[in-house]
């Protein structure tokens, strides 16, 4: 995969990053990979549990070249040095079409009569998608949040929807082996509905949604989108057709959550 310099390796002899105009917490390099250590960091988490504010902390990074994102490290499979990682095996976003990679997906995955239907069209931005994001980790980081040890971490990327393809992660491996795909649907959302990837575990993520869809019609239209992307969702789920998703996940929603089986 394509990626602009890795700032990362200044961390080793700066580990509070002052010298890319950070004040990090104690936190660990990790180039752990499925086949060994990777030639250089994939991305740097904090050792202690993330709290409330530390992802607004993390925004001067971007200036670096580092997007912040939430990592559960407390599901059961431990954090992200045990994730199985293959960058190694990721191919670059921008060489795939998100409608194409969604049709394909639709095509194997929905029933045989089900054309693919129209896409989505892009919305106007309701909130500011960085704002929003910093909100949304807020909210995961806080008493009663959905997740058990957050950690807070930060992976060179290009853009959001690149952070599960920059460290390699093969969360949704039973689904899609080569995580770049996802990455060009997830850069579709950036554009038209203004994702952040917010978090990832194990076999999850979690964006934000800026400009989530605000009526059933469109909602049902990307409900299909995450048939496609995510089919997990729908087939295992609380809500197992289309329209009872859309209204329940979809509709004015600001976090959409995918799981991968």
């Amino acid at each position: 995969m394509a990626t602009l310099p890795n700032p990362l390796p200044a961390l080793a002899a700066d580990p509070s990053g002052g010298s890319l105009g950070l004040r990090l917490p104690a936190g660990t390099l990790l180039d752990t990979t499925d086949e060994g250590p990777w030639h250089e960091p994939l991305l740097w988490c904090a050792d202690s549990r993330a709290l409330p504010g530390g992802w607004a902390a993390l925004e001067p990074a971007r200036r670096a070249g580092l997007l912040p994102v939430v990592l559960e490290t407390g599901d059961g499979h431990g954090g992200p040095d045990r994730w199985e990682l293959m960058p190694g095996e990721m191919s670059y976003p921008g060489d795939h079409d998100a409608q194409e990679v969604l049709a394909e997906y639709w095509e194997e995955h929905a029933a045989q009569d089900e054309a693919w239907p129209a896409p989505a069209g892009p919305l106007d931005q309701g909130r500011d998608p960085e704002v929003l994001a910093a909100d949304v980790a807020d909210t995961l980081l806080g008493d009663g949040g959905p997740f058990k040890e957050p950690r807070l971490a930060l992976v060179p990327a290009r853009r959001s929807a690149d952070l599960p393809t920059a460290i390699g992660w093969t969360g949704p491996v039973n689904h899609e082996g080569d995580t770049a795909r996802l990455s060009a649907v997830l850069r579709s959302w950036e554009d038209r509905f203004g994702i952040r990837v917010a978090a990832l575990g194990f076999d999850h993520l979690l964006v934000s949604v800026a400009a989530p869809p605000t009526t059933p019609a469109a909602a049902e239209a990307v409900a299909a989108e995450h048939l496609a992307f995510c089919p997990d969702n729908i087939r295992q789920g609380a809500h197992p057709t289309l329209r009872a998703y859309a209204e329940h996940q979809v509709l004015n929603r600001r976090t959409w959550h995918f799981r991968w089986d």
